[in-house]
């Protein structure tokens, strides 16, 4: 990479790394796990960067590989790991019942997204979290855009099922402020 490729590579990321952030957060459920996540995505895209065809729009060549290396990362992990403790994790303070209950519908909505498939997890996040249509869905994930309405149809009746089972109104708030009901 030379130096002026270098430099377009560093104001990508300036500009655009708190937004894949959240992507990959939104994509593993883990803060810590999702920096990882972007670093690996990014590692690959720098590899990369001198030899992608249209400059214009790296951000799909990203978001493309936060997808694949959460696939390959869950294919290499064990699924369901625990971690065993003898201590009960802090208990949350005594803030306003407002500030608590909105809390744990962010957490039972983690939760919700957590337990999808991959691919729907992906889906999800991408349509409803970051508001892109299915034509720029399906090219990320490399999938058709009939096989992105059908996961989306079966992730939205998954997180109906979980967030009913925990409560919440199936028409819950996301980040973006857009409820999950279709």
């Amino acid at each position: 990479m030379n130096a002026d490729e270098e430099r377009q590579f560093r104001e990508f990321v300036a500009a655009r790394s708190r937004s894949l952030l959240h992507t990959a957060y939104l994509l593993t459920g883990d803060w810590e796990q999702g920096r990882d996540l972007l670093q690996t995505a990014l590692a690959s895209t720098a590899r990369r960067w001198s030899h992608l065809r249209d400059r214009q729009q790296p951000e799909i060549y990203v978001r493309r590989a936060l997808y694949h290396a959460q696939v390959d990362r869950f294919r290499l992990l064990s699924w369901g790991r625990e971690t065993v403790t003898d201590a009960l994790p802090d208990q949350p303070s005594t803030q306003s019942a407002d500030w608590a209950d909105t809390v744990v519908q962010r957490q039972d909505i983690m939760a919700a997204l957590r337990r999808l498939p991959k691919r729907q997890r992906a889906v999800i996040v991408l349509r409803y979290f970051e508001d892109r249509p299915d034509s720029e869905i399906a090219e990320i994930l490399g999938v058709a855009q009939g096989t992105v309405r059908s996961q989306t149809h079966k992730a939205l009746v998954s997180l109906r099922t979980s967030l009913a089972e925990a409560g919440l109104s199936t028409t819950a708030s996301t980040a973006s402020g857009k409820g999950v009901s279709a």
